[in-house]
């Protein structure tokens, strides 16, 4: 499980509030039992299939029913989510402007337009366009998400964290717990982070894809304590509730890595990305492909990694950190540093100075790495990949009890799960 995991989570819990925002209506604080008004049978049914719920929402935009644009727009990120295929992004963006073009007050659309860009990775956009809605219906929960979010990537840990509070206090739900989880997991609260994740799954929400994948999520913080078969079995749950659902899928690879299977890791990896050839995944592919001996697949698979970030980017989401710490292992350092730097200044994020840490101490300047290691450790995460980063850049640096902790702490918290890393790390604690 590497940092770029995290702006996954992200991604995944903006669109679940999406769905959620265009599904249920909108909540307010004082409002008791919810209500939901004005939505078509068809809206009713969260669980209805992607490709007709987009079918019956553009019947309805076709017909006038301008109302139904934030809910289209909702249906075209769960498409993301559910195929990869980063074009609906632009398909949502075109929708928004034309509705918010109408009426730049309506709070729905404007939820949405956060949610799209907070999904694209445009967090100080996707906080503005939160702060809009919220002033159009002051008192209002359906922005909060998506500003817990985006002031969470912006490092603003603090009001992320009283946003949170907020959060949970009004409306302790699935959207909620989840992103409990994940402020707990970044602080390095595994125990934590587990409780409310698993108060998440039991809440359930919305959309069967949005259980499933908070299970995934569930799965991969057992992976993270050591629990092989607790994550196993999370991972099965979500791949009942959905079949073939491709975040649990990653997750059983993951699972078979730990448990010193590269073979059948790869087998899994290589379906996965031929069902989703996210950038994630593709590099997981090809760096178990490369722990295992296959050079010359693994560097082939590598390779596709640039194509699917030009896509991306083309549909414009930023991927600074993802791709500069993907150019620090297998490209240029040169240029990872560059992204890095960028992803700071657009993201000042713990993952960010991730990034830059071992983007510079790739490139040769372990010292400065170093500090930035340190920038990304100050929330306590125990991220295994933060936690190899900080660690051989602290060997490279001359710390050597520092390296060997964080080493020891990676590899007793899933790194395994990235079977090029964890051998490095053992090769280095040798």
């Amino acid at each position: 499980m590497r940092a770029r995991r995290l702006t996954a989570v992200v991604l995944a819990f903006a669109v679940a509030v999406a769905v959620f925002a265009a599904t249920r209506g909108d909540e307010r604080a004082a409002a008791g039992p919810l209500r939901v008004a004005g939505q078509s049978a068809l809206d009713l049914r969260p669980d209805a299939d992607t490709d007709a719920r987009i079918a019956a929402l553009q019947a309805d935009v076709r017909a006038g029913r301008t109302d139904r644009a934030a809910a289209l727009a909702a249906a075209y990120l769960q498409k993301v989510r559910e195929t990869g295929d980063a074009s609906f992004y632009t398909r949502a963006d075109r929708l928004l402007a034309m509705a918010l073009a109408r009426d730049p007050r309506d709070q729905a659309t404007l939820v949405q337009a956060a949610t799209l860009a907070a999904a694209r990775h445009d967090f100080r956009g996707a906080l503005r366009l939160a702060r809009r809605a919220a002033a159009v219906l002051p008192g209002t929960l359906a922005p909060l998400p998506v500003r817990v979010d985006a002031l969470v990537e912006l490092g603003r840990y603090g009001a992320a964290e009283r946003t949170l509070q907020r959060l949970v206090d009004l409306k302790p739900n699935l959207t909620a717990y989840a992103r409990v989880s994940y402020f707990r997991e970044l602080t390095g609260d595994l125990p934590g982070a587990i409780a409310a994740m698993g108060r998440a799954v039991s809440a359930g929400g919305p959309a069967p894809e949005n259980v499933a994948y908070v299970q995934s999520l569930l799965g991969a913080l057992e992976l993270a304590r050591g629990r092989v078969g607790a994550a196993r079995h999370a991972y099965e749950a979500a791949l009942a509730a959905v079949p073939g659902h491709a975040p649990a899928a990653a997750g059983r690879a993951r699972v078979a890595a730990v448990s010193g299977d590269l073979p059948g890791a790869i087998a899994r990896w290589r379906r996965v990305v031929e069902r989703l050839p996210l950038p994630e995944y593709v590099i997981a592919l090809g760096e178990t492909e490369l722990a295992a001996g296959r050079r010359a697949a693994g560097r082939r698979d590598l390779q596709l990694v640039h194509a699917q970030e030009r896509l991306l980017a083309a549909a414009g989401v930023n991927t600074d950190v993802e791709l500069a710490i993907f150019e620090a292992d297998h490209g240029s350092r040169a240029r990872g540093v560059a992204l890095a730097r960028a992803a700071w200044a657009s993201t000042p994020s713990v993952r960010a100075a991730d990034a830059l840490g071992w983007a510079l101490a790739r490139a040769g300047h372990v010292r400065a790495g170093l500090r930035w290691a340190h920038r990304a450790l100050r929330l306590g995460s125990l991220d295994p990949a933060f936690r190899y980063h900080s660690g051989m850049t602290a060997l490279g640096a001359g710390r050597r009890a520092e390296g060997r902790r964080d080493l020891y702490l990676a590899l007793a918290h899933g790194l395994g799960a990235q079977p090029l890393l964890a051998a490095r790390a053992r090769e280095a604690l040798r």
